[in-house]
């Protein structure tokens, strides 16, 4: 078990999905450092670190194991430039509680990366944006680029919710919570790198089959509820006052913080089982972009949880270099829950559609 400050266990991850890091990582993370410095994303050098500390080359390369060095790179730019500004805009400082301000600014930034000649002089994020979007016109299919873009604005309206319900102390129940958590954590356009990195663009009459999709949502939702786990070990001392699956449960539900965590594992491993048990039947009929997109999936899941249980807890502390040995984790042996009935949240019970298979 993993003991957090507040005296609450976290229970082993349960994982049956293979990882794999990319063997370029160190490198990769070299690159990234330097566009950081040139892009000048950071403000002093106490964001520095706390950007770089996060591991963003590490967790591409545990997302895309198998891409070549270029792919994992331009993923690499925009997973540091997110944390950059999710740090600045959306999690602390003046907007993170005034949601009419942050949509106005995250209209300009979906801007930004749309076109290429949008004015960016007026905000400091702006610039780099439209740098990596440059790169990735150059290296990547309109398709690709334009389904890299829907996932970004996906991803800020996420935040607009997110922050609006800061402003106004409002708790969603878990069906809200699941619907548009992956949304606000960066799910779509994280998994939309998937892409992106490997350079493969599944067909449309593949990609946008609702087995697809649904198996997508999952994917996203367990690395989301993976990253409130991590985030209360990290950050134990807002774990109760933030909005997390867990003060989610402790208001639906009624629940006390531990028995919050306990349920919260049985939600995850239910969605993580629906997506192992749907898994096969959807790669039987794949083509082999989807065949790869699946497997991205799967590198996603599990290497979000990899990273996550070896990112620094806190920036001040130095991490091992990037291609260093690594311990081994601890996983669950099975599942804490395996019911194959949906999950009580109208807004997701469609993953488990029989249709679907």
């Amino acid at each position: 078990m993993v003991m957090t400050a507040t005296g609450i266990e976290l229970p082993p991850i349960w994982c049956p999905l293979a990882g794999a890091r990319h063997p370029r990582v160190e490198e990769i993370e070299r690159r990234a450092a330097a566009w950081l410095d040139r892009q000048r994303v950071y403000r002093d050098e106490s964001e520095r670190r706390m950007v770089l500390g996060t591991r963003g080359a590490d967790f591409c390369a545990r997302f895309t194991p198998y891409a070549d060095e270029e792919g994992v790179l331009l993923a690499a730019l925009w997973v540091y430039w997110a944390c950059c500004f999710d740090d600045a805009c959306c999690g602390h400082g003046p907007l993170s509680a005034a949601p009419e301000r942050f949509a106005r600014l995250a209209g300009q930034v979906q801007r930004a990366l749309e076109a290429p000649t949008a004015d960016s002089s007026a905000e400091r994020f702006l610039p780099p944006l439209q740098d990596f979007a440059r790169r990735m016109r150059r290296m990547r299919s309109p398709v690709q680029a334009a389904r890299f873009a829907h996932a970004h604005r996906a991803w800020l309206s996420g935040v607009v919710w997110q922050i609006g319900n800061r402003a106004e102390s409002h708790m969603p129940d878990l069906d809200e919570y699941l619907a548009m958590r992956r949304l606000a954590a960066r799910g779509e356009p994280v998994f939309a790198l998937l892409e992106i990195a490997t350079g493969t663009e599944t067909p449309d009459r593949e990609f946008h089959r609702p087995a697809v999709r649904a198996l997508t949502e999952m994917a996203m939702t367990v690395a989301t509820l993976d990253n409130d786990r991590h985030s209360l070990h990290r950050e134990p001392a807002a774990g109760h006052s933030g909005q997390n699956i867990y003060t989610v449960l402790m208001r639906d539900r009624n629940l006390a913080p531990a028995d919050a965590v306990q349920e919260a594992t049985r939600v995850r491993d239910r969605i993580l089982a629906r997506f192992l048990r749907l898994l096969p039947t959807v790669l039987a009929g794949a083509g082999p972009e989807l065949r790869i997109y699946l497997a991205g999936l799967c590198h996603g899941v599990r290497g979000n949880a990899e990273w996550g249980l070896r990112v620094p807890r806190r920036p001040a502390e130095t991490p091992p270099p990037p291609g260093a040995a690594e311990e081994p984790l601890e996983w669950a042996p099975s599942p804490a829950d395996d019911d194959r009935t949906p999950l009580p949240a109208p807004s997701v019970a469609w993953w488990w559609d029989r249709a679907l298979e």
